[in-house]
């Protein structure tokens, strides 16, 4: 153990021993290691003097770890800059140095260290420091002064700034004052300033507030919680009102059939100064932002920001962030320019390690799974080839960002309901979603639709200010001009110059950027992330990423087809190939899962060997009915057709009761009759009714011929009315016999004689 001057020890209680109640330090103001004595003084003992060791009790001690050596000095916060003390403090300091100095500087100042000597060198000392005054008389320092000087002088470190005034102790800092009565008067005077009204009228106590209570402390609270800290965004000054009123009022009086509080003098209320000044030393800024805003737009605008997301980026490729924005921007139709088809919807897609525009999409649909899955189509398509379609020439050098990203960052939108398994299992690609509302988890996404708008958006023809329309404005919808190609092509001018030369003054470059003078654009924070890192980028066919993106759903194979939604079914040659429909006819129906594109309707994707083959379904021919509908379309209609058929259920009800109240009419009336009929011949048995069916048949059939029988032309009206009033019977039509009826007549002779 080295032992070394203004060394500080702390002595310990053994283990199994009470905690003491105060610590016990001492600082190290001599030693002699010849004859093993140490000198120490306790620094937090206002009447320690110095106490004499020996060094092997120490060591030992300190062996067995009931000595510990402090390497922080208790106070350290009096060893300040000489620019940093105040002139008052300065003038005390070196009031009390030139008092002390002349003992403290002796070449036998150490002998103040042995109590037999300390004495009689104190009493030197002050017996020299005596001077005359100017009134004659003789001031010099005292006994008490001297020995509290010097004992500060040993427990703070033997430095100058050991006589600097602890103005801090001063008072009682941080402990809150009470008064025990409200009532001011002579005995219990109001503290604080005066008030206009008390300087004015020359009382010293009138409108100056009450005294400060228990009490009143816990109603200023009560109202600060009731009226203050909510949703309903109060300023400080009308809490403080309503918590008069609702605290304060002495009592109610009722006024046209409602209570109102009635005050006491004001003399006897509290002040809004004293409410304000209450509030302010107990304000906790976070509990109250979280009352009166929030959670959420706490979190999202007022929280603390102390770490770096970009750290969650380890190379290109490692976390995309992507997101969609409606464009401030209206637009024409390409097929007619007199047409405005409205605002678009952008979707961004950016590297989280450099910043870099890794893709985008525009689309005229609302924010939705087509829209996202289109951005994720351009991040792992050729830049190169993707820029040429809009007629821009560029090499892969100016936009090399291609591939497939390692993890992806969206909200909770386009990405939450929809099955990310397959990204996973084919690509590998993780999908996170951020919390509710928290768009600052993606904050370089949401930051690229600022800068977009600033550079490229604003004041272009057809642009809409953030703030709305204004009166008098005019309609920024009848200026546009462009068309989606045609922003199509601009914005990706716009991505290129960004990645190229836009300069990230924030971005936080680690050791190894700095030692390769990496510049802060995001093209070459990329390209230095690939060459140092490698990137995490995978680059799988365009056919198979479209695949992986497209949604998923399970269809069921039956003998008309795969069964889609609705009337849509579909067909392939597998399915074909493999007999599905005929199995679905004689073993019944079984699942599979197909992906779709929801702009179509047209066809349907079989993906086969995990995701990395496709067979494509096209419709059968009874489902061809209908076009090539968008899948939410198709879906509308089936809905609506659905709804229909409900709604005609109640019709259908309707005129199946009526149905069967004319034919329970029918049959009662046509049961009488033949009833009746049956009475008026006698009784008949069952074979004498059936005996003669073919006859009756056959004359039935003769009087409906003669009944529904044609007559072509219209007859003279003489002739027609004489064959109406022609009473002369007809002779009746005998039919010609036939074998039939002979072989029915032997058939019949056979069983009688039976």
């Amino acid at each position: 153990m080295q032992i070394l001057l203004n060394m500080l020890i702390e002595w310990r209680p053994a283990i199994g021993e009470d905690k003491p109640a105060f610590r016990l330090v001492e600082r190290v103001l001599n030693f002699d290691l010849d004859t093993g004595e140490i000198i120490l003084i306790n620094i937090f003992d206002e009447k320690a003097f110095p106490i004499l060791r020996s060094y092997r009790d120490i060591e030992q001690s300190y062996k067995d770890s009931y000595v510990a050596i402090l390497e922080k000095d208790p106070f350290a916060n009096l060893m300040v800059r000489e620019e940093e003390l105040t002139d008052v403090q300065r003038k005390h300091r070196d009031a009390a140095w030139e008092a002390m100095a002349p003992l403290l500087e002796k070449e036998d100042a150490d002998y103040l260290l042995f109590a037999s000597t300390r004495g009689p060198l104190i009493a030197a000392h002050i017996r020299n420091s005596a001077r005359s005054n100017a009134d004659g008389s003789i001031s010099k320092l005292s006994t008490r002064t001297v020995y509290k000087l010097q004992r500060r002088w040993w427990q703070l470190g033997r430095k100058k700034n050991a006589f600097l005034p602890e103005f801090r102790k001063c008072g009682a800092p941080g402990k809150p004052r009470r008064a025990l009565t409200t009532n001011i008067d002579e005995d219990h005077p109001k503290v604080g300033r005066r008030s206009a009204l008390a300087i004015s009228s020359g009382k010293a106590q009138t409108g100056c507030g009450i005294r400060m209570t228990e009490e009143t402390y816990r109603k200023f609270e009560l109202g600060a919680n009731r009226f203050y800290k909510n949703r309903e965004e109060r300023t400080l000054r009308r809490a403080f009102e309503l918590t008069v009123e609702k605290y304060f009022a002495v009592t109610y009086e009722i006024v046209d059939g409602e209570p109102k509080p009635v005050l006491p003098e004001s003399d006897k209320l509290p002040t809004f100064g004293q409410f304000e000044y209450w509030y302010n030393n107990v304000r906790d800024s976070e509990s109250e932002q979280r009352s009166r805003i929030g959670d959420t737009e706490f979190e999202l605008k007022s929280r603390q920001m102390l770490g770096d997301p970009r750290r969650m980026g380890f190379a290109p490729g490692s976390l995309c962030q992507i997101d969609s924005t409606i464009l401030n921007l209206y637009l024409v139709s390409a097929l007619d320019r007199t047409r405005i088809v409205g605002r678009a919807v952008t979707y961004n897609a950016i590297d989280v390690f450099s910043s870099a525009v890794h893709g985008f999409a525009l689309l005229m649909e609302g924010p939705s799974w087509v829209g996202a899955m289109l951005a994720l189509d351009n991040v792992v398509r050729d830049k190169v080839q993707f820029c040429a379609e809009y007629g821009i020439e560029i090499t892969e050098d100016e936009w090399p960002c291609k591939g497939m990203p390692n993890a992806i960052l969206a909200d909770r939108g386009e990405f939450e309901g929809y099955n990310a398994n397959s990204l996973v299992n084919a690509f590998g690609t993780i999908v996170h979603n951020t919390g509710v509302r928290r768009a600052d988890w993606k904050a370089y996404v949401e930051r690229s639709f600022g800068i977009a708008d600033q550079r490229v958006v604003r004041y272009t023809p057809g642009y809409v200010p953030p703030r709305g329309r204004s009166r008098g404005d005019p309609d920024y919808a009848l200026h546009a001009v462009l068309t989606p190609d045609e922003f199509r092509k601009l914005y990706l001018c716009y991505i290129l110059d960004y990645n190229i030369n836009n300069r990230l003054k924030k971005y936080r470059k680690n050791q190894f950027m700095v030692a390769d003078h990496v510049p802060r654009y995001p093209l070459d924070i990329w390209n230095w992330g690939i060459r140092s890192r490698g990137g995490l980028l995978t680059n799988p066919a365009q056919d198979i990423v479209r695949l992986n993106l497209l949604p998923r759903r399970q269809a069921s194979i039956t003998a008309r087809g795969i069964h889609f939604a609705g009337d849509l079914y579909y067909e392939c040659d597998l399915a074909l190939r493999e007999g599905w429909f005929v199995n679905a006819r004689t073993r019944g129906q079984s699942r599979i899962e197909i992906a779709y594109d929801p702009r179509t309707t047209e066809r349907t994707y079989l993906p086969l060997d995990g995701g990395t083959k496709l067979e494509v379904c096209h419709r059968t021919l009874a489902s061809t009915n209908l076009p090539a509908l968008d899948y939410y379309d198709a879906m509308d209609y089936f809905a609506l057709e659905e709804a229909a058929f409900q709604a005609g259920e109640s019709r259908h009800l309707r005129s199946s009761a009526s149905l069967q109240s004319i034919k329970e009419a029918i049959v009662g009336e046509a049961t009488e009759k033949t009833n009746a009929a049956l009475a008026a011949v006698g009784r008949m048995s069952k074979r004498s009714r059936r005996a003669g069916i073919r006859q009756n048949r056959a004359a039935e059939k003769e009087h409906e011929r003669e009944q529904s029988k044609w007559s072509l032309g219209e007859l003279p009206a003489q002739n027609a009315s004489n064959a109406k009033n022609d009473s002369t019977e007809l002779p009746k039509y005998i039919p010609a016999s036939s074998n039939l009826d002979r072989i029915d007549e032997l058939i019949e002779k056979g069983w009688s004689d039976k």
